[in-house]
């Protein structure tokens, strides 16, 4: 008896001296997308590899759906160490710095390979102004190109005189006034019910936003005009960052970068998948008119030149860096 109970404090002990070793750290990853949309999965497989590659001691719990924080809130609360990791569609804080709306400058860049030279053309100087707000830019993924949603034909520009227009950024809100529709502020998660209750009737996103929010139990039409590509950013707290150990962070670098390139061949994959999708469900998918085109993109040379006044020759010099690739 006393050598079954000397064994069992001896155990005891040791698991007393083992206990802070295996002390865990908990970060939370709030995001604004549905839970089986491309982006949540990528940061659910990254929080994974974290957590395979520091065997377990650091746990990422992502918040899918805006459920921890509405979009627009979400890179304040990592700021302010409320959350410690975030995903934002960062175009929508564009109203902050210009430089941050860079990626939906209409028909700047509107296929994945120029994507892909826009985002390192910017990288570094909005890398830079995230830095200088206490945030470590990890890693980013485009969505697939954005078309329109609308609940009739469209023939031309003056067609859409009227609608109202579904705006998520400063790009979107701008198309809506000069088209002469009326814009209301929506994010994706409440996308859903503003079509099913008719605050909206029209919108510009892409096909995985328009299948998760089931645009066609509301909507008929789909223009691909492929406008823009705009991506999420997914950072972390710097000061939080800087408080893990050397092999943790270098654990988060190489996640992030896996899920980078993970995340962008999911968009490249399933942008096309998405469009069937919207087909299959009784969407009339066409491409825009000749004059539907041109009246984009004069939109577009207008849009343009309202950015580059804005940005100035911070946004001037990523323009000519990404031209020159």
């Amino acid at each position: 008896m006393m050598s079954r109970l000397f064994r069992a404090s001896l155990i005891a002990g040791v698991m007393a001296i083992a206990t802070p070793a295996l002390a865990q750290t908990k970060w939370n990853l709030p995001a604004a997308y549905p839970a089986d949309n491309p982006h949540s999965e990528n940061l659910t497989a990254f929080a994974k590899d974290v957590d395979a590659a520091t065997s377990g001691k650091l746990q990422i719990t992502v918040h899918p759906g805006a459920s921890l924080f509405k979009a627009p809130d979400i890179k304040r609360a990592v700021m302010t160490g409320q959350a410690q990791m975030g995903e934002v569609l960062l175009s929508i804080h564009e109203n902050e710095d210009p430089l941050f709306g860079v990626d939906v400058v209409p028909f700047l860049a509107t296929s994945f390979p120029d994507a892909m030279k826009l985002y390192q053309a910017s990288k570094p100087a909005i890398a830079k102004k995230l830095d200088a707000q206490g945030l470590k830019l990890l890693f980013v993924v485009p969505w697939a190109p954005q078309g329109v949603y609308v609940n009739k034909p469209l023939a031309t520009i003056e067609d859409m005189k009227g609608l109202k227009w579904r705006a998520y950024n400063v790009g979107t809100a701008r198309i809506g006034e000069l088209v002469g529709a009326q814009s209301v502020t929506i994010q994706a998660a409440e996308l859903p019910q503003a079509l099913a209750t008719g605050v909206v009737n029209s919108f510009m996103s892409s096909g995985g936003t328009g299948y998760d929010a089931k645009a066609w139990e509301s909507l008929k039409y789909f223009y691909d005009v492929q406008a823009w590509i705009p991506k999420d950013y997914t950072f972390v707290n710097k000061a939080a960052f800087d408080a893990l150990d050397k092999p943790t962070q270098e654990a988060i670098l190489k996640a992030a970068a896996t899920a980078e390139t993970r995340g962008w061949k999911a968009w490249e994959d399933k942008s096309t998948w998405y469009i069937d999708q919207l087909k299959a469900k009784g969407m009339t998918v066409e491409a825009p008119s000749p004059a539907l085109k041109a009246g984009f993109q004069k939109i577009g040379e207008q849009l343009t030149t309202d950015w580059l006044k804005k940005a100035g020759p911070d946004g001037q010099a990523v323009v000519d860096a990404y031209k020159k690739m």
